[in-house]
């Protein structure tokens, strides 16, 4: 089972960007957490960031010629705008789960706007690094469930 974390803009800083709304774990730190429960969980991880748009729709689209099982997301700022990466996502055929750290409904109002939320099996926020672990958890159940039934 092959899994993708699509990290988005900005997240290469964290650790040092606005610890009060992500904490001080890094970028290095969450992935580490992902790949170790990736592999408790029988899975293939690889996390991909970047801070070019296009860059991201590149991957997205490497990632349908992949055949990638399951895509995680935390598309950062691009979340609530970017429908470029929203029509690139629609291309994909497997499980998506939208993330985020911080609980992006209680703060500023552009933030509660997801240009992917019609089309991700769901979204998971407010939940720090553990936001990344139970999306992890439900695109693991959800391509399990697929290859069961």
């Amino acid at each position: 089972m092959k899994i993708l974390m699509l990290h988005g803009i900005n997240h290469n800083m964290f650790g040092k960007r606005d610890p009060k709304q992500y904490g001080t774990i890094t970028l290095a730190q969450i992935d580490a957490q992902l790949a170790s429960l990736a592999k408790t969980l029988g899975a293939d991880m690889e996390s991909y960031q970047t801070n070019c748009e296009g860059a991201m729709c590149e991957r997205i689209h490497q990632a349908y010629t992949d055949g990638v099982d399951a895509v995680l997301i935390n598309a950062g700022a691009w979340t609530h705008y970017s429908y470029g990466l929203r029509d690139a996502l629609a291309i994909l055929t497997v499980p998506i789960v939208e993330l985020h750290m911080s609980n992006i409904h209680a703060r500023e109002p552009f933030r509660h706007q997801s240009v992917f939320a019609e089309i991700v099996m769901g979204q998971i926020c407010g939940f720090g690094v553990d936001s990344y672990l139970l999306a992890l958890r439900a695109a693991v159940s959800a391509v399990q469930a697929r290859q069961a039934g």
